[in-house]
């Protein structure tokens, strides 16, 4: 069925080629997906799917070789479709804590590496159909493309010769060279990142082990230097129970979905994104866990790499990986959930305005040709400064099929690297948003814990905005003030200290000092999803955070 090009050798990206070095036994670099579908997935028929649309993309039919002084693609001579496809079955009651109990585990196995770094699971009678687990390494894309890949194997209709082809009806058509398109907006700002980084590493490990000497590189000026300068500065994150010394386990977890169409809506009304609406639950959430835990929180801020794409999403699926990363603060000490989505929301307008990406996506290729001994190094570096990868990816918003099964829920982790411990995903998919945590089984012991805030937090926005004066911008302090008015209905909270305004932003209006906010009628009897088609209803809201 496969032709096999004996011999034949490609070399590797050299940002490829840095995330298959970076594996080790505490945070394998797979990134592991989970389908799951209303009926069950007939496997003859899969396997003809994969054999046609996975490994219609070439790069699956081999596997990663690497000397140690470079890195390569060689075609598997021996390659066989029944070995990377695979079926298995829950022990117990097979519920979800039994699916999440194996994708933990998976996500703890590492792949073959004689053989091409991918590998299907295939799970029997999970709620009355069946669920595919996929394995593939990083090395191969990143997220977001092997997420699409994953997805074009798919339908947009449940007979196939209706031919509802899925790139037809989300996907833009694909034009030009991914490189050209991908960088043109910040094509000099990405090689300006290349050759800093490759400054960096001859620099060795000295730079890493002495983040005061990147001044030197900033004095040549220059974004792409500060953001170095910036970066290599960062403090350490502080220690919390999320943060310390990991095992070779991993524990998964996923929540409830959210109505897609509900967090927009208060997206809009606060004026922020969706993607701020979500991280802030999800710092929420994290928050709440540290406090069950006694750890203390107060004033408590830690990172998150958030992994910012760099090409137009209809070039996802040409593979490599194409994107950079930022570090995002979690103000996980601030007791106000509409304080919280306000600082993220801060900070994500100052990240979009950097280049703190296209350096990371620079010192990434660098990193990927150095030494091993400053391959470490500033792997160490980079993972001492968060404490969790958060990724958030855009998928179809209608129904997908495979082999004609309906596609009821979907999620996926990306990996985390060096000493970092804990993942966040958000993923958008057919009208709702799903959530998942990933953690090393000794800083997450009980990641359901950790989702099922996550909900609860979301509704803690909401109800937040039914209860303010839409008359008036709505910010932190107001809400602080509601929630001393109403008290019992969350945990207390202080008024958040102003933000500073960032440079061209609006000044939200200012109070009257003295006036008092008289906040509106509690809806906490009434049904939350009644309040909240009102609240739609009615919106065309001046608030803004």
């Amino acid at each position: 069925m496969f032709e096999v090009l004996r011999g034949k050798h490609e070399a590797m990206s050299k940002v490829d080629t840095a995330w298959l070095r970076m594996e080790s036994p505490t945070n394998l670099m797979m990134i592991t997906g989970v389908l799951m579908f209303d009926g069950n997935l007939d496997l003859p028929a899969l396997k003809k799917i994969i054999a046609t649309r996975f490994l219609a993309f070439r790069r699956f039919s081999q596997k990663a070789v690497d000397t140690g002084t470079s890195a390569s693609w060689q075609t598997d001579p021996d390659f066989d479709l029944d070995w990377h496809v695979r079926l298995t079955a829950l022990p117990g009651k097979a519920g979800k804590a039994e699916l999440e109990r194996l994708v933990g585990q998976l996500a703890s196995t590492p792949l073959d590496q004689s053989k091409p770094l991918w590998q299907f699971h295939v799970v029997e009678n999970y709620r009355g159909g069946s669920v595919l687990i996929a394995r593939i390494h990083h090395c191969y894309a990143d997220g977001l493309a092997l997420v699409q890949v994953l997805l074009s194997l798919t339908d947009a209709a449940p007979d196939a010769q209706q031919k509802a082809d899925l790139a037809r009806v989300w996907l833009n058509k694909d034009q030009g060279n991914v490189i050209q398109r991908l960088l043109e907006p910040t094509k000099a700002g990405i090689a300006k990142a290349v050759t800093v980084g490759e400054k960096v590493i001859e620099k060795g490990v000295e730079l890493f082990s002495d983040p005061a000497l990147a001044a030197e590189l900033a004095r040549e000026g220059g974004e792409i230097t500060r953001e170095l300068a910036h970066a290599l500065s960062l403090a350490d994150d502080p220690p919390t129970s999320f943060k310390g010394p990991l095992g070779v386990s991993k524990r998964v977890a996923w929540a409830e979905p959210l109505p897609l169409e509900e967090v927009k809506a208060v997206g809009k009304a606060l004026g922020c994104t969706v993607n701020d609406v979500l991280l802030a639950c999800a710092t929420g959430a994290l928050r709440g866990h540290l406090i069950e835990r006694g750890n203390a929180v107060d004033g408590l801020v830690v990172r998150a790499t958030v992994p910012v794409n760099l090409r137009p999403l209809e070039h996802a699926k040409k593979l490599g990986n194409h994107f950079g990363l930022v570090f995002l603060d979690l103000p996980i000490g601030e007791p106000n959930p509409l304080g919280r989505l306000e600082r993220i929301a801060g900070s994500m307008r100052e990240l979009k305005r950097s280049r703190q990406a296209a350096l990371t996506f620079g010192l990434l290729a660098a990193v990927g040709m150095a030494p091993v001994a400053v391959q470490r190094a500033a792997l160490e570096l980079f993972s001492r400064k968060a404490t969790a990868v958060a990724t958030n990816v855009p998928g179809p918003q209608m129904p997908l099929y495979l082999a004609g099964c309906k596609v009821r829920e979907l999620m996926f982790w990306v990996p985390q690297n060096g000493t970092i411990g804990l993942g966040l995903s958000i993923l958008s998919y057919n009208g709702h948003v799903y959530f998942g945590l990933i953690g090393d089984a000794k800083r997450v012991d009980d990641p359901d814990a950790v989702v099922q805030r996550f909900g609860q937090e979301f509704e803690k926005l909401v109800l937040s905005t039914l209860m303010e004066d839409w008359s008036e911008d709505i910010t932190a302090a107001d809400g602080a003030a509601t929630y001393r008015h109403f008290c019992g209905m969350t945990e207390p909270v202080a008024a958040a200290a102003p933000a500073a305004p960032e440079s061209g932003a609006k000044i939200r209006r200012a109070k009257k000092p003295g006036a008092s906010r008289k906040p509106a009628t509690a809806p906490a009897a009434a049904p939350f999803n009644a309040e909240l088609a009102k609240f739609r209803r009615d919106s065309g809201p001046k608030s803004r955070l």
